[in-house]
């Protein structure tokens, strides 16, 4: 590199997370380089959807019941909605929301090709900004799952372009976005509802960095809810599953919250 070239993206990328994760970089950089071994979901489902455990359990978190109103405001690809999905049983409500047009497509097709038919008259897939959803209906759901568009380390690193493309200014960003999207479930969900935040970052600045802001700017609107992840790690806000020390599950960052007012 010449005396004056900047940086590529891969060298950026490897100085901020090494920044963040000092000696474990090397270890987690590796585990996240690995393949994924998904695994097989099927409670109640007509076909097995595969996804990693992490995102399994991650989902199993929010306190769903039969005859709930539910949002998964970022649902595409829709794993995470069939797991929703199989604890309602086909009662109440689940709005499936994702404002891309081929996400949404896609996840149309993972609800008709898994879901028992009775259980998807109970999913209503829609298309808005999930950053203005609390402006529009407020107080309208017993439980939201944000799992937010992220940096998605592991897809960088897999990914020769995403890499080479790569700046310390995505997470920051993408951090932007995702406390607007946090912000709009406040209000969309309902007092005494239940908000389960999640990213499958590694970056605190996406994680628990926006809890912290969201405590500073919303102070007294919510509280924490304890979130006991299997191979977790506990972080100053909710806790982490990381792959170098999950058996390459994750990565998954939650944080659960309870509107208060």
């Amino acid at each position: 590199m010449g005396k004056h070239a900047k940086p590529s993206g891969a060298e950026q990328f490897d100085t901020y997370y090494r920044g963040v994760f000092g000696q474990r970089w090397d270890a987690l950089c590796a585990a996240l380089g690995k393949e994924r071994s998904p695994i097989a979901f099927t409670d109640g489902l007509t076909t097995p959807y595969f996804l990693d455990e992490a995102s399994l359990w991650a989902a199993r978190l929010l306190p769903v019941h039969e005859g709930d109103q539910v949002l998964d405001m970022c649902a595409a690809p829709g794993g995470k909605t069939l797991v929703i999905a199989s604890q309602l049983r086909g009662t109440g409500r689940l709005v499936s929301n994702d404002r891309s047009a081929d996400r949404r497509n896609r996840l149309l097709s993972v609800i008709k090709d898994h879901l028992p038919a009775p259980w998807q008259n109970a999913v209503t897939v829609t298309g808005y900004d999930a950053a203005q959803w609390g402006i529009h209906q407020q107080e309208a759901f017993d439980a939201i799952l944000l799992d937010a568009p992220c940096s998605s380390e592991r897809h960088v690193l897999t990914s020769p372009s995403a890499l080479s493309q790569w700046s310390p200014s995505r997470p920051k960003r993408l951090a932007i976005g995702q406390f607007a999207m946090l912000c709009s479930a406040l209000e969309a969900v309902k007092v005494g509802g239940v908000i389960l935040y999640s990213t499958c970052a590694i970056t605190p600045e996406e994680d628990e960095m926006v809890i912290q802001k969201l405590s500073e700017r919303r102070k007294g609107r919510f509280s924490l809810l304890p979130t006991r992840l299997p191979q977790g790690e506990a972080r100053s806000f909710g806790s982490i599953i990381l792959p170098d020390t999950a058996e390459g599950r994750g990565p998954m960052y939650v944080c659960m919250i309870r509107r208060e007012s």
